[in-house]
């Protein structure tokens, strides 16, 4: 099985707080579950980071595996922000998380599924 984590599981999974999120992340690291994540989230955590949070946060990407943003990633974020920008108002983030999903063919997860409104998207 092959997990594509968003920025707010990440968050919730840095800090902590969430012991439902938690469990589920402590089993899914048991397993031989493959967790991916986007450069988007990584900068979306660091952006908020606070001092203390630096080394938790560094070990945690250290521990995954990072899916780098190329040109079919581009395009198929191009095609969801074409489709759904307007509409959902989906932001370039979004898009090239949810294209990175659909390129590696993982699930995502993620609270905030409303985020995410392309039929190609399998959640976790």
């Amino acid at each position: 099985m092959t997990i594509f984590v968003d920025s707010d599981i990440l968050i919730e999974v840095s800090r902590g707080h969430n012991l439902t999120i938690r469990s589920i992340w402590e089993s899914l690291c048991e397993s031989d579950t493959i967790i991916f994540y986007s450069p988007v989230s990584a900068a979306e955590l660091w952006a908020e980071a606070r001092p203390n949070e630096f080394d938790s946060i560094t070990e945690l990407f250290e521990s995954l595996d990072c899916i780098p943003i190329e040109y079919p990633i581009g395009e198929q974020a191009g095609t969801f922000m074409r489709t759904f920008g307007k509409s959902h108002n989906l932001k370039l983030g979004d898009a090239l998380i949810a294209a990175s999903v659909v390129l590696t063919e993982s699930a995502l997860w993620t609270r905030n599924r409303k985020h995410y409104p392309m039929k190609e998207v399998i959640f976790y």
